[in-house]
C-alpha cells in the first residue's frame, strides 16, 4: 500500500553517513538519500567537489517519512540532538564549510516549525546554536557508495569512532522513536 501523505525533510549535520545512519533507525522513516545542497557551483557536483570547499554545497539527507508515525519536528529534535550544532562549519574532526549544520525547508510551515524548534532547543545548549536555516534549493544525489554507507560499512573504522558513538546517543535520548529490531 503506498502512503501519498509522506513529507520530506532536508538536514545536513556534517558527514552525511552519520546522519544517515541516525535516521535510518526512526520509526516512520520511508527513506533517507545523501546528497549535497546549498551551494553555487554549475552542474552536478561531484565528491570531490564539495570536499574542496569551493562549491558551497553541504553533506546532507533527504528524510522521507510518514508524519502520522513521525513529525518534522520530532525529526528536528533527533537531528539536534544527535550533532553539535554549536559548532561552525565542523563536526569532530570533519572542517569545512560543507560540514555546517543546517536545516533545509521545503515550504513556509517547515520554516516556522524550525524557527521554533531551534530557538527551544537552545536550552539543551551552553553554546550558541549556529545551525543555518535555508530553503531548499537544487538537491543532488551523493554518489551510490555514499548511500547506506554505514550499513554496507559498518566495521570500518570511521563508522566504528565517529557513526557508532551518535547511534548510541540516537538511542539513549529517542528510545520511544526508534524502529522495532
Amino acid at each position: 500500500m503506498t502512503n501519498n501523505n509522506l513529507e520530506v525533510a532536508t538536514v545536513g549535520g556534517g558527514c552525511f553517513w552519520c546522519t544517515e545512519a541516525v535516521f535510518q533507525e526512526v520509526r516512520g522513516i520511508q527513506k533517507v538519500v545523501s546528497g549535497y545542497t546549498g551551494g553555487k557551483a554549475p552542474g552536478r557536483p561531484t565528491y570531490r567537489e564539495i570536499c574542496s570547499g569551493l562549491t558551497g554545497h553541504a553533506e546532507v539527507v533527504q528524510i522521507t517519512f510518514d508524519p502520522a508515525i513521525v513529525s518534522y519536528d520530532d525529526i528536528l529534535i533527533i537531528f539536534m540532538t544527535t550533532h553539535d550544532p554549536t559548532s561552525l562549519n565542523r563536526q569532530g574532526a570533519d572542517a569545512g564549510t560543507q560540514y555546517r549544520s543546517v536545516i533545509y525547508f521545503h515550504n513556509n510551515e517547515q520554516e516556522k516549525k524550525a524557527k521554533v524548534v531551534l530557538h527551544e532547543m537552545q536550552v539543551v545548549y551552553e553554546e550558541p546554536i549556529v545551525t543555518e536555516l535555508s530553503p531548499l534549493g537544487i538537491f543532488y544525489d551523493a554518489e551510490e557508495y555514499h548511500q547506506d554507507y554505514y550499513k554496507n560499512n559498518s566495521e570500518q573504522g570511521y563508522c566504528q569512532a565517529v557513526i557508532n558513538p551518535k547511534l548510541a546517543r540516537l538511542r539513549k535520548l529517542h528510545t520511544d522513536k526508534l524502529l522495532d529490531k
